[in-house]
Formats: C-alpha cells, structure tokens, sequence
C-alpha cells in the first residue's frame, strides 16, 4: 500500500521579492506535498499579511523597525494567533522554528548570512537563493552544513543545474563546470554606449523578471561572478575549475564536463519555478509548477565567449576568487555599494567596475580565521567602496 507523502513545512525568508514570490507558487501548485510556516520580509508588511492570510501561517517577521511598528499597529490584518518576528534577531529565531523542515533564504545581499547559519545550527536543512553569503562566508557556512548533517540546495538556476547534473558522478570526474549567462540588458549594445547608460535601460534584462540589483548584476556580469565565487564552495572545486559562457537563451543553465571530455547540461525555461520547485521538493519530484520547454518548435542554442572589455566585472571577480581570503568578500561589498549608487543615479554605469577594482587594489587581503573577520572586512570594504565613489565624483 502506497502512503502520501509527509508535507514538508517551509520558513521563507524573503517571502515579498522575486525568488519569493516563485516560491509562494511553487508553494501553491503544491499544497500536498508543501506547508509554509514562517514568512519574514525587509519592510512590506501588507504583502506579508496578505501571505499569512491566504496560507495560514502564524510565524512572520519583519526586518525595518518602522514597518515592524506599523504592522503591530495593524494586527488585525494578520489571522488570529500571529506572532510577529522583529529585526536580525527575529530572522534568526524564525529559521529554527522547531516545526520548520527547511529554510529558504531569499534575503537580498548579506542579511541572510546569520539566520541561514542559524537554521544550520538548529539542523534545518537550508535552501540557499542568496548567493552572496556563501561569497561572505563560503568556509564557515559549508562547515557547519556539514558539522549539522543537513542538505544545503542551491536555487540559483545555474547552481541547482550542476547540483543535478552532478548527483551519482565522482567530484574526481568533473573537469569542470560551466555556468552560462545571458549577457543581461546590454549585450548588445556597443562597449562605446554603455557609459552613457541610465538604470532604466540596465534593468530591461532580456528572459528574466529579477529584482533591481540582481538585474544589473546581470548586465554587468558582476552576478555571474559571485556565482562562480559560490559554485566553488558548493560543490568543492577549485577556481580554475569554475567557468562562465554566454547563452542568450537562458535554457541551458550548466554544462558540466567530465574528465573523459563528455558533457552534462540542464536546460529548462527560465522561469525561477523550476530550480525552487526542485529544492524544495528534493528527493523527490512532481509535475511542474511552470509549462515545460516545447520541443515542437525551432529551437536555437548559442554560445559563445564572455568578453572582458564589455564585462571587466567577471575578470574582477576571477581575480578576487582566485585571491581567496577576504577578497571575494571585498569585491561583494564593493559591487553592492557601486550598484546602489548606480541605481539611485549618483554613478554612472562605468564606475561600477571601477570601483569594485580600486576597493580590491586599497584592501589588505588574508585568510580569515572566524566570521567576525570577515565581517569586519566587509565593513571596511564597504567604507573604501564609498571613499573611490567620493573620488569618482569630485573627479568627474
């Protein structure tokens, strides 16, 4: 006799930006299989009350202090029986909720990085979306993952790719894998353009509907690598190892070559549905939230070369991932002062690059020996990113 299986309950932090709306419908293609329980977001408590109200959950957080008074204020529009979660500390008790199976972060940046060590340290398995707190803290986060016995499951796409492309091979037989991008808004405008860029045009990305910083992050390549940064932690490899091509399509997301020269890739439309339902269903699996690639139709698949003119932001990042350290951290830090900048119109698109090289070239790199150094790094980090903004701007 065969036995439904047990609902696997959910703590998803994130719950009002991109990746969390995916996996609010994941959530719902899925009511047998999926439960969520906790729900936290940075400010938007209307749409958390909104969630609460529609999925039931009972355990919800709220990061800003102002929206977190607001929403206490307006209790009732919460089911009866909530219990609202406040600040850093709140993320952190919602990912070891003792109901909770697994926790999905899909905080933007590094707010991420204490709850998702929090919810490893509970042994909550941990499904990871926020890529930049394994760029943080690669060594300290795979180490307890490890110390607590839980899965940790990437949902980038291009991450959940390899981890399914690599499941039942040696690590011993990966030459290497590769992570394709699709160039983001301005691939094919000219290099001579692109100083002249405005926010507006940097976030018409061509196949995916993204948040505002991951979306620049596309057409500066700068996410493909932190990505690579992150590849390198998941799954053990070394950066050599770790490479990136582009892929106009965004339908295959990885290609993992093997030491006998054959090759594995992944493809799926790209739509975010399909690397979150796979981790947060894993083992198994079930009909798909989103319609699947057609094959009916013509169907062209491009590739090519990434060029380091239009894209200096992946050699920085090679490099730093290659420096090891703090370095990667550094350059995290670096791009998310100079995007900000850029999206708030007080830097041009060009200085993005150039500020993440001018913090690497000012930082003392080294091999931190807990999170708290590399925290402190990262803060100092972020100060020289603001300082070689100031000096861009007084030079312009």
């Amino acid at each position: 006799m065969s036995t439904a299986p047990l609902k696997k309950r959910i703590v998803l932090l994130g719950a009002t930006g991109s990746i969390g709306e995916n996996a609010l419908r994941v959530v719902r293609a899925h009511p047998d299989r999926l439960e969520l329980v906790g729900i936290a977001a940075r400010a938007n408590h209307r749409r958390l009350a909104e969630i609460a109200r529609h999925l039931g959950v009972r355990h919800v957080g709220i990061f800003d202090s102002g929206a977190l008074a607001e929403a206490r204020a307006d209790l009732a529009a919460f089911p009866a029986g909530t219990r609202l979660y406040g600040g850093l500390s709140g993320l952190m008790d919602l990912a070891q909720l003792p109901e909770a199976d697994l926790v999905l972060v899909a905080v933007v940046g590094t707010t991420g990085l204490r709850p998702a060590l929090a919810a490893l340290a509970a042994g909550k398995h941990l499904a990871l979306a926020s890529k930049e707190i394994l760029v943080l803290a690669g060594k300290f986060v795979m180490a307890a993952a490890h110390a607590s016995g839980v899965r940790l499951l990437p949902v980038d796409s291009e991450h959940n790719a390899v981890f399914q492309c690599l499941e039942g091979h040696l690590r011993s037989a990966v030459r290497r894998i590769v992570l394709t991008a699709s160039g983001g808004a301005l691939r094919d405008l000219p290099v001579a353009a692109l100083a002249a860029v405005t926010p507006a045009e940097a976030l018409k990305h061509p196949n995916w509907a993204m948040g505002p910083k991951i979306t620049v992050d596309s057409a500066t390549l700068a996410n493909k690598g932190l990505e690579l940064m992150e590849a390198q932690w998941l799954f053990g490899l070394r950066p050599d190892q770790c490479d990136a091509v582009l892929h106009p399509q965004s339908i295959v997301h990885c290609l993992v070559e093997f030491i006998d020269g054959s090759m594995l890739a992944q493809l799926a439309p790209p739509s975010m549905t399909f690397p979150l339902q796979h981790a947060l269903l894993y083992p198994e699996r079930a009909p798909g939230t989103d319609a699947p690639l057609g094959l009916c139709q013509p169907l062209a698949l491009d590739f090519r070369p990434v060029d380091d003119a239009r894209y200096p932001c992946l050699r920085l990042a090679r490099a730093a991932m290659t420096a090891g350290g703090v370095a990667p951290a550094v350059f995290n830090a670096a791009n998310e002062i100079a995007v900000a900048a850029f999206l708030a119109g007080r830097a041009p698109f060009l200085a993005i690059p150039e500020v993440i090289d001018q913090t690497l070239q000012s930082s003392a790199n080294f091999e931190p020996a807990d999170l708290e150094a590399v925290l402190t790094a990262d803060a100092a980090a972020r100060r020289l990113a603001q300082s070689a903004l100031s000096s861009l701007s007084t030079r312009s």
